[in-house]
Formats: structure tokens, C-alpha cells, sequence
């Protein structure tokens, strides 16, 4: 209890508030070229210096108390000591989404708070390894991190990229092993219908969707996107509809890819049919989502008699290798079941070195959810959510430490990591 009774006393008796605020003004608005502004941040400079000194000749410790009464309100620093108590183990990797995690397009104008970005770059500098992990394309992840991070810590070695959701990792600084083109060890025949996706995707969408979505610059998932606002009516509209379509030509490109091993086919009897593909992904995937389910039965498609359990084997193996992604009013996706967040974290990690993990996940969806579960069946790490995370989500995380943070606060679960680290250190 030792460590608690000195917690308590340090929030009890020290003016934790005010030096706080000091150590944010003095990180986050470095000095002008103002003379009036550089004096006035020398001022705070010094009285920062003055409260820690405080706080360091009051403590056994007293550096890494200082540090924790910087950098952290009460409620974080005293989950960060309940952290550390359970597992008995430092965070030494971050497993990090990025959109609506990271930065919130509700509260943050899309971009990475600037605060957000101070915290990870002093982790980082502490020695932790970062993983980005997210849906979106590389160029586009790894030109944000440039302009947010820095292109040195970017390119530090300690920084790995999984993008689209798995398919492949990028970690400068690694010779051959800097980028893994995951997806291209996956069988012939996904690889297959992937490419018919891709290519029948706008071409042969409805009108409505060739002209409401574009699809996403990816290597290998196909993603389409609405050219309307992320969340818009306009835009759950048209992905609606882009989501029908997309299960639809991914039926038929399954069916293409496995004729002639569906037993029974005579193309003489009209078993070829075209649209018997699509009725089948509609059946496969409606039992597979709700709310795939959901958006199919407000389009008015009622389900194949019999459900999934009508599918032919050979299609529905395929099918099980191939998951259909539901992104209300945002993304319609095609993607690898072989291949996801996991996949790509575990690559990270071994290119990273980081041999026995124990990392911070925080994410908000279903493709996060996968590594949260990954790393709670291993015991490899924590999960954390914001509060407007998926239900599944946050019925994981609220399960194990209860780690919601409010929109737009990534920062607040980042020190708390940043904390933890500290309490590791008085062992």
C-alpha cells in the first residue's frame, strides 16, 4: 500500500493542478519570437522547475513522482497505479487506430490533437515501440504521421505501420523487412476474386453508386467511400446501396472462381445463373452481421430461402475466407478474413523485436475488437475505447479495466500508459 499512501498524499498535498498546467503551457506553446511571449514561458519555465523541485525533495522517488504529478490528473495517475498493481507489467508497445480513436472527426476537425501527438512522442522516446493500426491506405497514414510525428520518429525504427487492416506492415528503417506485402501470400483464388471485385466494382455499379462513391486507393482491399460528408445522410444512403452492390459482385466472382465444384451445376438446366451468386452473399453475410442484415432488409431483400444454410460448400468456403466490412454512412469494404489487424500486429511486432508484449490497444471497431481479443487471450496487453466506440467494444473493454475515454481524449489513455511506465520504474 505504500505506493498508494504516497499517491495520495502527492494529489493531497501539492498543488498537482497548477503544476500541471504548467508542464502542458510549457510542452504544447514552446517559446515565441516574441520577447513579451519568451519571457512569459521562461516565467512559467521556472516556476514548473520550482514545483518539482517541490515534489522531488518530498518523496522517496521524488523524480518519478514529480513526473506523475505532470502528467497526470488524479483519476489517471490512480488508474495507472491500479494498472500496473493487476498486471505487474510496463506497457512496451502501442497498438493505436487512428480515425475516431486518435482523432475525432467530431471534435478534433479531423486532425490528431496536438496534445495527443506530445504524449506519443514522449513515449516513444522512453523506449516504446508504436504500431499504427488502421483501415486506410499507407501513403495516406504515412503522410499524416510524417506531418504529425516528425519524419525522424517516423522513420526512427521504433514506428510500424499495418494498413488496411492487416494487408500489409511498413516499418522504415527495417532492410527487406520494411515492407510486407501480407496479402500476397494468400491462395490464388482469393487473390482471384479480388481482382474481379476491384474491377466490376464502379464499373458496374448502379448509377447511384458510380457516381455517389469512389473507391479507396488500397493494394488490396476493395473499399468504396461516398463523396458526400462521412456520416451525412446522402452518404448512408449511397453506401447502403454500395454495400448491396458490393455483396452482390462478390458472389458472382465466387461463383465464377469455384464453377464447376458446386455439386449438381449443369449449365444446360440454368444453374448458371448469375444472380444465384448474389443471393448467396446476401444469405452468407446477412447471417454473418446484423448489421449487414439490417441494411439489406431495408433495402427490401428478403432472404434466400434456407439462409446461409443453402449456400453450396465450395462457395461458402470461399466466403469464409472473405469478409464483408459495414461502415454506416462511411465505408463499404472487402477485405481478407485471412488477413486482419491481428495478422498485421503480430507482423509488426516481430519486426519490431518486441518478443513478449504487453501492449495498450485502443481502437474503436470490429477490426480493433479482434486484436483487443487477441491480446486478452494471450495476455499480451490491455484494451482501451473511446465512449463512442461499437458496442461490441466497449462491452469488451468495459469486461476487463474499464478503459473509456470521452471523445476527442486519447491523450488522457496515453498518459495513463506514460504513468504505468513510471510506477514500473519504482521496482
Amino acid at each position: 500500500m505504500e505506493r498508494y499512501d504516497l499517491l495520495y498524499r502527492l494529489y493531497d498535498e501539492f498543488d498537482v493542478e497548477t503544476l500541471r498546467e504548467y508542464q502542458s503551457f510549457v510542452d504544447l506553446f514552446p517559446p515565441a519570437d516574441s520577447r513579451v511571449a519568451l519571457d512569459h514561458w521562461e516565467e512559467v519555465s521556472d516556476e514548473l522547475d520550482r514545483l518539482k523541485r517541490q515534489v522531488r525533495e518530498s518523496f522517496p522517488s521524488g523524480e518519478t513522482f514529480a513526473e506523475v504529478a505532470s502528467r497526470a490528473d488524479r483519476e489517471t495517475a490512480f488508474t495507472a497505479l491500479d494498472l500496473y498493481t493487476r498486471y505487474d507489467r510496463s506497457i512496451n508497445a502501442l497498438v493505436l487506430d487512428v480515425d475516431e480513436t486518435l482523432r475525432s472527426a467530431g471534435q478534433t476537425d479531423n486532425e490528431i490533437p496536438r496534445e495527443t501527438l506530445h504524449i506519443l512522442t514522449e513515449i516513444h522516446e522512453s523506449g516504446v515501440p508504436i504500431i499504427i493500426c488502421t483501415g486506410q491506405t499507407l501513403e495516406n497514414v504515412k503522410g499524416f504521421m510524417i506531418q504529425g510525428l516528425g519524419n525522424e520518429l517516423v522513420h526512427s525504427g521504433d514506428l510500424s505501420i499495418v494498413y488496411e487492416a492487416g494487408n500489409g506492415v511498413f516499418t522504415p528503417g527495417h532492410g527487406s523487412q520494411t515492407k510486407r506485402l501480407l496479402y500476397q501470400d494468400l491462395g490464388g483464388d482469393v487473390r482471384s476474386v479480388f481482382e474481379t471485385v476491384r474491377t466490376r466494382a464502379l464499373s458496374a455499379a448502379p448509377d447511384n453508386v458510380r457516381r455517389g462513391c469512389h473507391l479507396q486507393g488500397n493494394e488490396f482491399n476493395v473499399t468504396l467511400k461516398p463523396n458526400f460528408e462521412t456520416g451525412s445522410e446522402d452518404a448512408e444512403t449511397v453506401i447502403d446501396d454500395g454495400l448491396v452492390h458490393l455483396i452482390d459482385v462478390l458472389g458472382a466472382a465466387v461463383v465464377e472462381q469455384v464453377a464447376g465444384d458446386i455439386e449438381g451445376d449443369d449449365p444446360t438446366d440454368g444453374s448458371d445463373d448469375p444472380t444465384r451468386g448474389a443471393a448467396w452473399a446476401r444469405a452468407h453475410y446477412a447471417a454473418a452481421d446484423p448489421e449487414i442484415r439490417e441494411v439489406l432488409a431495408s433495402s427490401g431483400i428478403e432472404p434466400t430461402a434456407g439462409g446461409a444454410d443453402s449456400v453450396p460448400e465450395p462457395v461458402a468456403s470461399l466466403f469464409d475466407r472473405i469478409d464483408v466490412a459495414y461502415y454506416r454512412g462511411d465505408a463499404a469494404e472487402v477485405g481478407s478474413l485471412e488477413l486482419d489487424k491481428v495478422a498485421g500486429v503480430e507482423a509488426a511486432l516481430d519486426v519490431l523485436d518486441v518478443a513478449d508484449p504487453f501492449a495498450l490497444v485502443m481502437g474503436d471497431s470490429k477490426s480493433d475488437l479482434r486484436v483487443m481479443e487477441w491480446v486478452d487471450a494471450a495476455d499480451a496487453g490491455i484494451a482501451a475505447a473511446p465512449e463512442h466506440a461499437s458496442a461490441d467494444v466497449l462491452s469488451h473493454v468495459l469486461d476487463r479495466d474499464e478503459l473509456v475515454f470521452d471523445r476527442g481524449e486519447s491523450a488522457t489513455m496515453l498518459r495513463t500508459a506514460y504513468v504505468l511506465n513510471l510506477f514500473a520504474r519504482l521496482e
